[in-house]
């Protein structure tokens, strides 16, 4: 009778083991990651995080099978997809897009034995998976230095008797009024601020991260209204584009455009996914913990600034630019510094954050520490930015998306 309780212990403890196992990479098979995007190489955004991929791949010495790569739309083909990618063996799968985060939520509860990472997402810290991450960068440093340049190019325009100190007016085309989207546009113009005080900006959403006729057209309409140069945070080529037609001064986003629009590409900026990519990749292959919320900057590489166009750019652009990104490396240079902006006439405090309810910070509800708003905080708050207040200066055309 012993001998029989001691076996159906061992089935059952197999059994147990099996359920849990399903979807985990068995001792002597090939390491495998598989990567979702939303769109294909024909999208900026998109394609930051494949050629990122890719270069990983190749560093880590990762053969053609070993990554990897799907599209899925922010539905339940994200969740099909994961399964497949499961399927065929990968033992972490990264998504990278807002929406794609429920679906891998989802999946993570199901495929223990495989890790899942997500861009620009927010909720690992408040689910109890530990095979589900988020991860973002401090991109709103790279927006920031963008602005600088962006400024100082108005500056110059306002010296040559071009435009006047008042018509010193950008133009900015969102996808949505996401706090991602309000962080980086809200820090570009700061940075523009920072050098030419007269600036003001115009922002239009399109309801949609890849749409080259909306993003086009936006511009069109921003161009019409008196913007004299134009930034985005949009994917496709529209707005750059339109502007190179135009011959109006264009700061990209995610990839230089300088090789499209040489006569209006002024500079962009970047999350340098390489960083992520090569630490989860190497924590997933030796079985090593994966941070629950990562944020990478400028002083490790995430954050990177794109070649500056000096055919457009201002004369002593790439200088002021060495001394801003110096700044903002050593901490002397803050992007959210409170006295440097106002929401309604108002300098932002953690008391006028609570009253405008504008955006829900649970883990940590006072997001200004020394009158710095701290942005992507991964430790205390989230990486995913949650800036997401109008401050003065900026006029939103519609705010319907």
């Amino acid at each position: 009778m012993k001998k029989l309780i001691n076996a159906f212990v061992l089935v059952f403890v197999l059994m147990v083991v099996g359920a849990f196992t399903i979807g985990c990479k068995k001792k002597g098979e090939v390491f495998k990651v598989g990567l979702i995007t939303l769109h294909d190489e024909t999208s900026t955004y998109d394609n930051n995080f494949i050629q990122a991929a890719k270069n990983v791949a190749k560093k880590l010495e990762l053969s053609d099978d070993q990554l990897i790569i799907k599209q899925a739309e922010e539905n339940d083909e994200c969740l099909n997809t994961c399964k497949d990618l499961v399927d065929q063996g990968c033992d972490i799968i990264f998504a990278d897009s807002f929406g794609h985060e429920s679906f891998l939520i989802e999946a993570a509860n199901k495929y223990k034995g495989v890790e899942f990472c997500h861009a620009t997402g927010t909720s690992s810290k408040f689910k109890d998976l530990q095979n589900f991450h988020n991860a973002f960068a401090s991109i709103y440093e790279g927006r920031y230095l963008t602005g600088v340049a962006a400024g100082m190019k108005l500056n110059a325009m306002i010296e040559a008797g071009t435009i006047t100190a008042s018509q010193a007016k950008m133009g900015y085309i969102g996808a949505y009024t996401y706090a991602e989207v309000v962080s980086g546009l809200t820090s570009f113009y700061l940075g523009a601020k920072s050098v030419c005080p007269t600036v003001t900006m115009e922002v239009t959403f399109t309801g949609s991260w890849f749409d080259p006729t909306a993003e086009s057209e936006s511009a069109t309409s921003l161009i019409n209204n008196g913007c004299k140069l134009i930034s985005q945070h949009a994917d496709s080529m529209g707005a750059p584009g339109k502007c190179e037609q135009e011959k109006v001064p264009n700061v990209s986003y995610n990839g230089s455009t300088k090789s499209a629009c040489e006569n209006s590409y002024l500079v962009a900026s970047k999350i340098n996914w390489e960083v992520y990519f090569e630490y989860i990749f190497k924590a997933a292959k030796e079985n090593k913990r994966i941070d629950t919320d990562w944020c990478g900057n400028l002083n490790n590489g995430a954050v990177e600034l794109c070649e500056l166009n000096e055919k457009v750019a201002a004369a002593g652009t790439k200088a002021k630019l060495d001394e801003v990104m110096a700044g903002l490396k050593n901490g002397t240079i803050k992007v959210f510094d409170t006295t440097t902006f106002t929401v309604n006439g108002q300098q932002l405090t953690n008391e006028l954050i609570s009253t405008l309810k504008a955006q829900k910070i649970t883990s940590a509800p006072e997001a200004v520490v020394n009158g710095v708003f701290e942005e992507s905080d991964a430790n205390n708050i989230q990486s995913a930015p949650y800036f997401d207040f109008t401050i003065d200066g900026i006029t939103f055309t519609n705010t319907k998306f």
